[in-house]
């Protein structure tokens, strides 16, 4: 009689070393003493000549849809044999329907590299998916090939189906939230630039709310050569064979002056750099936070950006801006120099894992706060492209739609669309904001991040790794797939990676479930905006709890035919739903997947209900008298609000703040960037980019309009496009001047329902004469 002892509860010489909360979590439990002298005598009167005394945890699991058992003869055939047999009788069956597929006489050429390697397309890779349903019985998705890569891994896959079994993987059930505490986030304000002019979350709203295309022709002011950029053959090397894609017009604007950068520095920082710095400090307004008071602070700055080629301009630069050319590229600046400008003291880290990096950098300074690295995080992620390199790169791999546009999961997807953007997004603790009576917009409940690992090719997506990312940022919520509403999808509009996404989110979101899952994109109404996609989806479905509304996704009246859309129950938004509240939060899901291969998926949450921020009643709502400091603001400071080290942008008639007090008192009544008069449109109403400079210091390399506002307007930052870094053209935006833009505020009265800094906000052009807060109600604008 022999038994072979699982672990025990005392440690012993042989087991003092094992990771007892390893095995706990591959449901390996010790014996007792009791336990293990029971299970000994029981043994020894036993008839069996082996047996294995041990405690495992059993859990219940469900099969996946496609593993109903099946009854041909290859079911029959398989039962008796062994793993190791089955598995060579399924290798040796695959192996035989890919030669036919690739035309080889046999099967004897064939080792266990990799279908692409082997000479597989997606094409070829989905008639290999139907012989083998064929010959098996078995439901198989589409993709089949590209989430089972390789002859081993789709008989091992097969047979897992074919007999019942259950594939084990140890990823699945991990609580991150609970080894962190679960500590749920609050988005507490959110900046954004996106195509179609779109200048804040109001104005991202509108454009998807109304169903607008934002796509437009190719920017005219960054020195690309446009009629020999174009060619319809895709075989033409540099050259596209797409004239739109969605494009931030003007992402040259910047004011250096207001962030103490010099001209010469601002020429050749990266466009990318200038816009999240502007949006970092927009962020902190919108929260109702003077950002000079969060020097000092433990906040975290989280950067998700993909080098967009500036650098490569620098051939013709002037040397006295070479010495600024490195800093000013590196993507590892983008964060530091927000953490530098602002004394932001949290972690600063750039990410770029190509399009999900503003998710990625979202995760991370999720973990962060929850792990108490930083008080609150700027999160978010930015693109501009100074070069048309993606859209010649792409063109040679065929992956551009020639119209421009992203047609998500739907029957005329030919491609995706390349667009910029940016967007941050300023998170706390919930606990810490409600304590701090800061404004709530949404809940974070859970988040998770992982990898394609060995997918079928390098930029080849991977159903099973996507679906792995949701139901760990489900198991990180502490949520079931049927407590989310909707999903904002990567939905690049690829022939490819469109319906591995679909069959990932049928297989998770669609089981079990009362309500079809709605499914839509904002890449089809901007385009794929990559490192600023995924914070984009998120800023949209924060605006879409709020306003109780699912826009609908364009170019997807007709649901893709690549698609088994009966494998569970999702519906595409192909037109605007209504998204009331009802018996539990709303909730959605975001997801972002890289070229890189690292994939990641956000629930969000509408914001609990609570006591409300600090009531403003009585506070005046000029501009210039706000805690919410305009960006553009319009008129001098009213009489009696003044700054002072406690109170910055206090007015008299409020005796509260949001209470983010900088680390030492400092006096805030001294200008920050220029002369003490800063008013946003001076003597006029108009100002030209082009125009003669005020004088400034020597080191001045090209002519820069500077705005003089005390907040970051955005005016040229001279030379900066082209490769020869002279002023760009104003032809593109139809004339010489520019209006002056500022925050205008429709009413002095306080908000009641609306929970935004500030709530009736317009971008209008400003004007000199504004009359100043006379009483509740009185139009300031």
């Amino acid at each position: 009689m022999s038994l072979a002892w699982g672990l025990w509860e005392p440690p012993s010489t042989m087991t003092g070393h094992l990771d007892r909360h390893r095995l706990a979590r591959a449901d390996v439990s010790p014996l007792s003493v009791a336990d293990g002298l029971r299970l000994f005598d029981h043994g020894s009167v036993a008839p069996d000549a082996l047996l294995v005394p041990a405690r495992f945890t059993t859990r219940r699991r469900e099969l996946p849809r496609a593993a109903a058992a099946p009854t041909g003869d290859l079911a029959t055939r398989l039962g008796p044999l062994t793993g190791a047999e089955r598995a060579r009788v399924l290798t040796d069956l695959i192996r035989t329907h890919a030669a036919a597929v690739l035309g080889h006489p046999g099967a004897e050429g064939l080792d266990d590299r990799p279908f692409k390697n082997l000479g597989f397309d997606s094409l070829t890779a989905l008639e290999l998916r139907n012989r083998v349903a064929a010959a098996t019985g078995l439901r198989l998705p589409a993709t089949v090939v590209f989430d089972h890569p390789s002859p081993a891994r789709l008989a091992t896959h097969l047979a897992t189906l074919l007999t019942g079994a259950t594939a084990v993987d140890p990823n699945t059930d991990r609580r991150a939230g609970a080894e962190a505490g679960g500590a749920d986030i609050a988005i507490v304000a959110m900046a954004c630039r996106y195509p179609g002019g779109v200048d804040s979350p109001e104005a991202l709203w509108r454009l998807v709310a109304e169903g607008r295309d934002a796509i437009t022709g190719f920017p005219t002011d960054r020195g690309w050569d446009l009629a020999a950029l174009y060619h319809p053959d895709p075989r033409r090397t540099g050259t596209t064979y797409t004239r739109q894609g969605g494009f931030l017009h003007d992402a040259a604007l910047f004011d250096p002056g207001f962030f103490g950068i010099s001209p010469r520095e601002a020429v050749a920082m990266d466009p990318q750099q200038r816009l999240f710095l502007e949006l970092a400090w927009e962020a902190f307004e919108r929260a109702g936070i003077d950002p000079t008071s969060a020097r000092g602070s433990r906040t975290g700055v989280f950067t998700g950006l993909i080098p967009g080629g500036y650098a490569t301009q620098a051939g013709a630069a002037p040397g006295d801006v070479e010495g600024y050319l490195g800093q000013g590229s590196a993507g590892s600046v983008a964060s530091g120099r927000v953490a530098y400008t602002l004394g932001l003291e949290g972690p600063a880290v750039t990410i770029d894992t190509a399009c999900s990096s503003s998710l990625v950098a979202m995760h991370l300074a999720i973990q962060s706060l929850r792990q108490g690295e930083c008080d609150a995080a700027l999160a978010g992620g930015v693109t501009v492209m100074a070069t048309p390199g993606a859209f010649v790169e792409f063109s040679r791999q065929r992956g551009l739609a020639p119209d421009g546009r992203c047609k998500a999961f739907g029957a005329d997807a030919d491609g995706t669309a390349w667009a910029e953007g940016a967007g941050v997004l300023l998170l706390r603790r919930l606990a810490d904001a409600r304590r701090d009576g800061q404004p709530v917009l949404a809940v974070v409940r859970g988040s998770a991040v992982n990898s394609d690992g060995a997918s079928n090719g390098l930029t080849a997506p991977n159903g099973l790794a996507q679906q792995r990312v949701i139901r760990e940022a489900l198991a990180n919520a502490r949520l079931t797939p049927a407590d989310v509403d909707a999903v904002e999808a990567h939905g690049t509009g690829t022939t490819l990676g469109d319906p591995i996404e679909a069959d990932a989110i049928l297989a998770t979101y669609g089981a079990d479930r009362a309500e079809p899952l709605l499914l839509g994109s904002l890449k089809s109404n901007i385009g794929h905006a990559q490192a600023a996609a995924g914070v984009g989806g998120v800023i949209k479905m924060v605006l879409a709890l709020r306003h109780g509304l699912l826009p609908r996704t364009l170019h997807a009246d007709r649901p893709s035919p690549h698609v088994d859309w009966s494998a569970g129950a999702v519906r595409l938004l192909t037109e605007a739903t209504p998204w009331p509240a009802g018996g539990r939060p709303r909730r959605a899901g975001v997801s972002s997947f890289g070229v890189s291969g690292t994939n990641a998926h956000v629930v969000v949450e509408e914001a609990p209900a609570g006591p409300p921020p600090p009531s403003p009643t009585g506070r005046c709502r000029r501009p210039g008298c706000s805690p919410a400091t305009p960006r553009r603001r319009c008129a001098p400071r009213p009489p009696g609000c003044a700054r002072s080290s406690t109170t910055p942008a206090t007015c008299p008639r409020s005796g509260s703040r949001p209470p983010w007090r900088p680390a030492a008192p400092r006096s805030n009544t001294a200008p920050r960037s220029s002369p003490a008069t800063r008013r946003c449109c001076g003597g006029a109403s108009t100002r030209s980019p082009t125009a003669a400079p005020p004088p400034v210091s020597s080191d001045r390399t090209g002519p820069v309009a500077t705005s003089p506002s005390s907040s970051p307007a955005r005016a040229r930052s001279g030379p900066g496009w082209a490769a020869s870094w002279r002023p760009p053209s104003e032809s593109s935006r139809g004339s010489g001047t520019r209006r002056c833009r500022c925050w205008t505020l429709t009413s002095c009265a306080p908000p009641t329902t609306r929970p935004w800094p500030a709530p009736g906000s317009r971008s209008r052009p400003c004007s000199r004469s504004r009359s100043p807060c006379a009483g509740s109600g009185s139009p300031a604008g």
